[in-house]
């Protein structure tokens, strides 16, 4: 091939490419535009969520040093659960659980019930606590009848425990001793609820496992 012939060629490919270009030329500054557009979207969306974690863990642990020296009206105390609740479920059932126990502290027992029932959303790794911190607090103002559906885990000792005061408290020995004996079975001997479950099996009228198998 001549060298005429190759110049050619190459000078009706560059043609080619710039009549190219600039048909084409809107649309490649748009989608270059629309991608840089695109990543400083999703860059200022990242930064927003990162500032309202920041703030939501702010707010948390103000709540929580509020709720110990005990130096929030209650309903500023709501206030804060709802808005921790918005942004950050566990943060919020981790400050009900705080406030309820500040309450409970000062006498205000009614209203350490009315700050756990009213959580929502609560994390499955947090279920356990918060149910048996209510089902307790139901028992021991005189509803454990109230408490009875929030002690359905048969997984943790805890909530077996306090089914089995509950039942207690409705006068259900049986179904006390059953309880206990589960919760028992969930737990080693070494475990400081484990003597305690011991008491509270023979006072519903049980004998413990390790007694039945000296016998």
């Amino acid at each position: 091939m001549a060298i005429d012939e190759i110049l050619l060629n190459e000078h009706e490919q560059s043609e080619r490419v710039r009549s190219w270009l600039r048909s084409n030329a809107p649309g490649i500054i748009g989608g270059i535009a629309l991608g840089l557009a695109a990543i400083a979207g999703w860059n200022w969306w990242q930064s927003q969520r990162e500032q309202a974690a920041q703030a939501t863990s702010q707010t948390y642990m103000q709540a929580v040093q509020a709720f110990e020296a005990g130096k929030l009206p209650a309903d500023q105390g709501r206030a804060i659960l709802s808005q921790l609740q918005q942004g950050n479920p566990a943060l919020a059932t981790l400050a009900g659980l705080q406030l309820a126990k500040a309450q409970l502290e000062a006498g205000k027992r009614d209203e350490a019930i009315a700050t756990l029932r009213s959580l929502r959303e609560i994390p499955a790794d947090l279920q356990p606590l918060w149910q048996e911190r209510l089902a307790r607090l139901l028992i021991d103002a005189g509803k454990p009848r109230e408490a009875l559906p929030l002690l359905g885990n048969e997984r943790e000792p805890a909530i077996l425990d306090a089914l089995g005061d509950a039942r207690f408290a409705l006068g259900d020995k049986t179904g006390a001793q059953a309880a206990y004996r589960k919760a028992l079975a969930l737990l080693d001997v070494a475990a400081p609820q484990h003597r305690l479950l011991e008491m509270k099996l023979i006072e519903a009228g049980g004998t413990p496992p390790h007694t039945e198998d000296k016998s």
